[in-house]
């Protein structure tokens, strides 16, 4: 069995999730159908409290806090695999730069398309780590690509398949709960968000494995540094379009 070392920033990510979600349920939350008031009070994105009121750390606090027990364990499920396939190709800091910056790509632009502002369309309360989980996918999409992988180029395909399928499926199930009689609400632009962030983290991102290590950490803090200046410049932009 594994280690501890073998996928450090999964189990962290996974443990935050867990954590704040137990500290919900202790303050009284309910563990099925917690209401927008908690939500909010814990730290759920909404556009109004973020644009009207500056409170941006819910673009980050957002990816943490969850809508029941339901979606924890599926958004969970999904981090752990994702995650498990991931860090042996991006190392710890990579999954864990991943997840923060395509999840707030998503909650971003959540709050573009539902700023909740006058002359604007109402805004959303978003919550959960799924816009992170989807843009784990999007990174994996790019990087499992690479022909220095010393796997079976069958293997990659499968796995890369296998990948695609899980965003295809879920961003399938998302645009149902909008035109379908479901009546449950899923904030696409969220997935949307961490998924094409996470395409475009992926570019820079060659896998360790196979790579010579300076130029993997190289494209690395590439990839880190020039995806967060580009987030921080989208959100001034949001900002400016709805102030």
């Amino acid at each position: 069995m594994p280690g501890w070392a073998f996928a450090p920033a999964t189990y962290v990510l996974c443990g935050i999730n867990c954590v704040v979600y137990l500290a919900m349920l202790l303050g009284g939350v309910s563990f099925w159908d917690p209401t927008i008031r908690d939500l909010i009070h814990w730290g759920a994105n909404n556009g109004t409290l973020v644009l009207g009121y500056g409170q941006w750390w819910r673009l980050v606090t957002a990816m943490f806090v969850h809508v029941g027990i339901i979606h924890i364990a599926t958004n969970l499920w999904c981090l752990w695999n994702l995650g498990l396939l991931a860090e042996p190709l991006m190392g710890p800091f990579g999954v864990a730069a991943a997840y923060l910056m395509t999840g707030f790509a998503g909650n971003l632009l959540s709050i573009a398309a539902h700023p909740g502002m006058p002359g604007g369309p109402g805004g959303v309360v978003g919550a959960g780590a799924s816009g992170a989980v989807f843009g784990l996918a999007g990174v994996l999409i790019v990087l499992l690509k690479s022909p220095l992988l010393p796997l079976p180029k069958s293997e990659l395909n499968r796995l890369r398949r296998s990948v695609i399928f899980f965003a295809f499926i879920n961003l399938a199930i998302g645009l149902y709960t909008v035109v379908g009689p479901s009546p449950i609400r899923i904030d696409n632009m969220a997935h949307l968000g961490g998924f094409l962030s996470g395409l475009a983290l992926g570019v820079p991102l060659v896998p360790k494995i196979g790579a010579a290590k300076p130029l993997f950490e190289r494209r690395r803090r590439l990839g880190v540094w020039g995806g967060t200046f580009l987030l921080v410049l989208l959100a001034f932009a949001v900002r400016s379009f709805w102030g």
